[in-house]
């Protein structure tokens, strides 16, 4: 697999930490090991990112790393383990960061879905774009929300037939199931750069 080349733009380190810390725990070391040096990214083997928010792991590396889960363990087994990935991000580092942290609120859970929906899904789409380098927007229409990503780490420098930035999907899933009391809302992704598309396009179906 050849290395993708650096885009200049960032994931907090703690992001990419539970993302391999996730991997190890399902596939063991020498299974991660096997997928970095895959990925071209032999520096990372027992070199896991520090537990902190600094911006210094680049999109092109984390995409490496989607790429050669699909590459190595197929389409339906790469796809669970980048779901899983996503979900650990939420669970573990998203859920009390800044507007996150009221969605376990009496308050916030009282509030009609609908509302909690647009409520949560902007909060996520804040604290992504502040503290990486994405760029995230949500925009409300009748039978869904469109969560747009225009910086996309998963599929940065790739080329699909289909969309495929399962990471972002798993982290949408999560944090839906947190924000709306724990309903399983549909989840579908549109678009992708990976494509040849503009932005990476989610809806979110609102029943």
């Amino acid at each position: 697999m050849d290395a993708i080349p650096k885009s200049g733009f960032y994931l907090p380190n703690n992001i990419v930490r539970i993302t391999l810390l996730t991997l190890e725990e399902v596939m063991g070391k020498n299974g991660l090991n096997a997928i970095l040096n895959m990925a071209c990214l032999p520096e990372r083997v027992e070199a896991y990112p520090p537990d902190n928010w600094d911006r210094e792991f680049d999109f092109a590396d984390f995409s490496a790393i989607q790429n050669a889960l699909q590459e190595m363990y197929g389409k339906r087994s790469g796809r669970g383990l980048a779901v899983r990935c996503g979900r650990a991000i939420f669970a573990a580092a998203l859920r009390d960061k800044g507007p996150l942290a009221g969605i376990r609120s009496p308050e916030f859970q009282a509030l009609p879905l609908e509302r909690r929906l647009w409520i949560g899904l902007s909060a996520l789409a804040r604290v992504s774009t502040q503290a990486s380098d994405l760029i995230v927007t949500v925009e409300e229409q009748e039978e869904y929300l469109a969560y747009t990503i225009r910086r996309c780490p998963v599929c940065w420098g790739q080329h699909t037939e289909e969309p495929a930035c399962y990471v972002m999907l798993g982290l949408l899933l999560e944090g839906l199931q947190r924000i709306s009391g724990g309903h399983e809302l549909q989840v579908v992704q549109q678009t992708a750069r990976s494509m040849g598309a503009i932005t990476c396009d989610f809806f979110v179906y609102k029943r």
